[in-house]
């Protein structure tokens, strides 16, 4: 009886290397899942910092400064006269089919130019329905890329009726106008830009070179 009682209590007694073992090995197991959890924690900060950091930027353009209308009456010999912006200048047209007086209000700080065909009419009224035709077809054949035209009739100060045009969308002409007497003088125009940029970035030159188109209008004089 004493033996069995001795020999279950030296079994029970614990090796003290095991038990320094066993310590051990405890304490390397919280150590290891206290790192894990770091790294866990760590990872989902610095994504979600990352998340937060990355606020995808506006598309940018380029930035137009645009000076005070001011304007200049022309010189030059034509049937017409008007005045035109002091940003601008006068170039004869130069394409192949170009007539006598017809001509560019070129404005060189926008590579942009109010293109102006002008027609003799000598009281036919036939070859006035045309040009008023065509010039309405012209305007339409952009419908495919502008998603608004708008006709507006502007009556001047000297009482003379102008038609404009105003197209939006990515077209190569942002405004269209013109305008007659009805028997002797035809006068057509067209806005456009040689640039690459888009409308919207346009916008405020449009606004601003159609202050310039109205002043046109405004101040034309046909010459007898």
């Amino acid at each position: 009886m004493i033996q069995k009682v001795s020999k279950q209590t030296i079994s029970n007694v614990e090796n003290p290397q095991n038990s320094f073992l066993r310590k051990i090995y405890r304490v390397d197991t919280s150590l290891l899942t206290a790192y894990c959890l770091l790294l866990t924690v760590l990872f989902s900060c610095g994504k979600k910092a990352d998340n937060q950091d990355f606020v995808p930027k506006p598309k940018g353009y380029n930035r137009i400064d645009l000076p005070k209308n001011n304007y200049q009456s022309m010189t030059e010999n034509h049937p017409f006269s008007f005045q035109y912006s002091t940003q601008a200048i006068l170039k004869p047209d130069t394409v192949r089919w170009a007539e006598p007086h017809w001509m560019y209000v070129y404005y060189p700080a926008y590579k942009a130019m109010i293109q102006l065909t002008y027609k003799s009419l000598n009281g036919d009224k036939n070859k006035l329905a045309k040009l008023i035709d065509d010039a309405h077809k012209l305007a339409a054949k952009h419908h495919q890329k502008a998603y608004s035209i708008q006709d507006l009739v502007m009556k001047t100060p000297s009482g003379k009726t102008a038609m404009l045009m105003e197209l939006e969308g990515e077209v190569p002409t942002y405004l269209q106008f013109y305008t007659t007497d009805s028997t002797k003088h035809y006068l057509r125009g067209a806005l456009y830009f040689n640039t690459a940029l888009k409308s919207d970035s346009l916008a405020p030159v449009i606004e601003y070179l159609k202050k310039d188109v109205i002043q046109l209008l405004y101040t034309l004089q046909w010459k007898k």
